[in-house]
């Protein structure tokens, strides 16, 4: 069955299938999905596979999902980027899962793949196309989050949208800021003004695109002269995140055209005073590479938000310095 993607957002319950597939380009919108999921399932265990992971060992899926015993915890399982190279496994899963639900995450798949078209002549499976936003559904999202604030006007929800290049979750990370700042829920212009200004976001984004370019001279001058606001680290980490996940849906684009035009293909689009440094970094991550940063971000996320004793910015630094060594390896 289709679904509308502003449906499942309402009411994530609506999903009664047991195999279901998100695509688009709306990665923002995919982990709002995914969230919604997790927290409608939160006594479940949460499995997170990647597709190279199970087709190059697809006795390690069918073992998680078959040997269920009535003692087990109910798990919950993710498989992250999709293609169609994973159709016939999931044909086969498909008659073997009983109680168990898998949610399958692809990146844009156009109407002569095989796996869209599975999922959606298939009566038992589930599929959520994730189009990219528009400024419509951004301001919902703006005027949702924010709806118990006063002093929300026309003017800085448009000063928002502005700031965020039609990118869902940067948007998100923009409205955290704003509602831990505002914390008496009275937003002032001016405030608002300086709190999105992106001077800091900027000096951190050259130290952060200088560290995936591998070079190492000017990410290890950078990281004396960049000011590092350890409130932000949470925000830094998100935007490691942001370019990681950019990167990896190049890396599987790549397979099938032109470095170029799969750069033209992402939405939302990569501004064009950065396609030269994105096209250098494309070229030296893959999705290997990509996937070991991805699993230190997140570690390094669960740290910082339990521990508050860690010296964050110390650990921040040592992962941009591990990035900027694992793009020359």
């Amino acid at each position: 069955m289709i679904y509308k993607s502003y449906l499942i957002e309402q009411n994530i319950e609506k999903l009664k299938e047991k195999l279901i597939l998100f695509y688009g380009e709306n990665l923002g919108l995919k982990n709002d999905l995914k969230k919604k999921i997790l927290f409608k399932n939160k006594d479940a265990e949460i499995i997170n596979f990647f597709q190279d992971e199970v087709i190059k060992n697809e006795n390690l899926l069918f073992n998680e999902i078959l040997n269920i015993s009535l003692f087990d915890q109910k798990k919950i399982y993710f498989i992250n980027q999709a293609t169609d190279a994973i159709l016939n496994l999931i044909q086969e899963i498909e008659k073997k899962i009983d109680t168990q639900k898998i949610f399958i995450f692809s990146e844009i798949l156009d109407k002569r793949s095989k796996l869209r078209n599975f999922f959606e002549k298939n009566e038992n499976c589930g599929v959520i196309p994730c189009y990219a936003d528009n400024e419509i559904s951004l301001k919902k999202i703006i005027l949702d989050r924010l709806r118990d604030f006063t002093g929300l006007s026309s003017q800085n929800i448009g000063m928002i949208i502005d700031n965020v290049n039609l990118d869902r979750d940067k948007l998100n990370n923009e409205l955290d800021k704003i509602t831990i700042f505002f914390s008496n829920k009275i937003i002032q212009n001016e405030k608002l003004e300086v709190l999105l200004n992106t001077k800091t976001n900027d000096n951190f984004n050259t130290l952060k695109d200088e560290a995936f370019n591998g070079n190492k001279i000017k990410t290890n001058k950078l990281l004396s002269d960049t000011f590092i606001d350890s409130e932000k680290n949470i925000l830094y980490l998100n935007l490691i995140n942001q370019r990681l996940n950019k990167l990896l849906e190049i890396s599987n684009l790549n397979k099938d055209t032109k470095l170029e035009n799969a750069i033209n293909m992402l939405k939302p689009p990569i501004f064009w005073k950065d396609k030269d440094v994105f096209m250098n970094q494309a070229k030296k991550w893959k999705s290997d590479k990509i996937k070991n940063i991805l699993n230190e971000t997140y570690k390094l996320e669960i740290e910082i938000k339990s521990n508050a004793m860690l010296n964050k910015n110390v650990l921040l630094k040592k992962l941009l310095i591990d990035i900027c060594t694992l793009a020359n390896a």
